[in-house]
């Protein structure tokens, strides 16, 4: 690791990391807290992103509005995303602005109000959130693709919870929830920029000093299954996604995985999108991902055809799955790398990207992953690995989610018998 890049674990429980960047104007920093989607009980499916919304709306000594005008009046830019592993509460300003940053995050993690009028609102503006969600096909088919491989837990609930949930989640609901999961030993504050290790711990000692000391139980093992879900619904496009068990952040095959989904439909010469879109003219948009977690993941293929198209689309797909499990070439493997390489070494130029990546290796690993050591595990990914990875992941139990138009989508059954075959 680089002397420009220093981790703390402080008495409290709570880890400081940061990377100087001498050479740039600017400071990203915040408050990485792991707990996501994946810690709520059903009851209670969607208080991490609630609390996310309800950070921005007033502490004891801001409202809602100073919130907003402290961080623009010196233009800078503040937000938060919920994800299912973790809830991130950032800023980016100037570097003499930082100590400002620091004492507003700080301020809306430990002194939030939730006042009753703001909740209120607020929960009116998720359940609109919602409500578009649901009305955007190729957005929402991902959360019915991840409840069906993750049925009957945590991990497959929707993020942004459910109507019904949200209409009924009382304010000690969400109070009792931010005591439990917000304290110390789970929050990473993290700093990328023109800022040194010593004046960021000089401002957590400064401003972080109330968060809650509560406690709360590990979050369930992520258990996949797999299955089926489709909804017919009078769309223009059938809105697909086709995915696996895949491998979590440690595995050995992470690498060959990332690899494999950047090769197979990671951009525009990958198999897929020249297979299905350039050669076959079957849809505009198909691309596929990889979803690690701490203890597994996904790998999926998502697609958008038309209703008469989709019928022969998917053959296709599963014709490239089978084919990528038998040979990979050294020349579309050698593109892959350089595309991930390309990816990781550009994001050293942002100290946003950065500020994100360090507090997501606290996290993952708990250490900063050097990027030598990340470049040289993708260099030493040969092309059997690659299909190895391949054939663990797609001869296992396959989960399929479709919205639109879908009476002549094939059966799950019949897409397992094909990839068994």
């Amino acid at each position: 690791m680089t002397d420009t890049i220093r981790t703390t674990r402080l008495p409290s429980g709570l880890t400081v990391v940061t990377e100087t960047m001498p050479h740039v104007g600017t400071v990203s920093l915040g408050a990485y807290v792991a707990a996501g989607t994946r810690h709520e009980r059903p009851e209670e499916n969607g208080a991490s992103h609630f609390l996310e919304h309800m950070a921005f709306k007033g502490t004891a000594r801001r409202s809602a509005a100073k919130i907003a005008e402290e961080i623009e009046d010196v233009g800078g830019h503040l937000n938060a995303y919920t994800a299912r592993e973790r809830t991130a509460y950032y800023a980016k300003v100037l570097k003499e602005d930082a100590p400002l940053a620091a004492d507003i995050i700080a301020d809306i993690l430990q002194h939030s109000v939730f006042d009753a009028e703001e909740l209120e609102r607020e929960r009116g503006v998720i359940l609109q959130e919602i409500g578009q969600a649901n009305d955007t096909p190729d957005d929402i088919v991902f959360d019915h693709f991840q409840t069906t491989a993750y049925p009957d837990q945590p991990m497959g609930l929707p993020t942004l919870g459910t109507e019904d949930v949200i209409k009924a989640m009382p304010r000690e609901a969400l109070v009792s929830y931010m005591r439990q999961h917000y304290t110390p030993h789970r929050v990473v504050v993290a700093a990328a920029g023109a800022i040194t290790h010593e004046a960021m711990l000089d401002l957590v000692a400064q401003h972080f000093t109330a968060l809650p000391e509560g406690s709360a139980d590990a979050p369930l093992p992520a258990r996949y299954a797999g299955g089926e879900f489709r909804e017919a619904q009078e769309l223009d496009q059938v809105h697909l996604v086709l995915g696996f068990p895949s491998m979590a952040y440690d595995d050995p095959q992470y690498h060959a995985g990332l690899l494999l989904s950047t090769l197979l439909g990671g951009g525009m010469s990958s198999r897929l999108f020249q297979e299905v879109r350039e050669k076959r003219g079957l849809v505009y948009a198909i691309s596929s991902f990889l979803s690690p977690y701490v203890d597994g993941g996904t790998f999926g293929i998502y697609a958008g055809t038309g209703e008469k198209e989709v019928a022969e689309l998917v053959p296709v797909v599963l014709g490239e799955l089978a084919a990528v499990q038998q040979a990979v070439t050294e020349d579309e493997l050698r593109r892959a790398k350089a595309q991930v390489k390309a990816s990781l070494l550009m994001s050293l130029e942002s100290t946003s990207s950065r500020c994100e990546q360090i507090a997501h290796h606290i996290h993952t690993w708990g250490r900063v992953i050097p990027m030598e050591e990340s470049l040289a595990k993708l260099a030493a990914v040969t092309t059997d690995d690659v299909a190895a990875a391949a054939r663990k992941m797609f001869r296992a139990a396959p989960t399929l989610a479709a919205v639109g138009p879908v009476a002549k989508l094939p059966g799950l059954p019949i897409i397992a018998g094909k990839l068994a075959a």
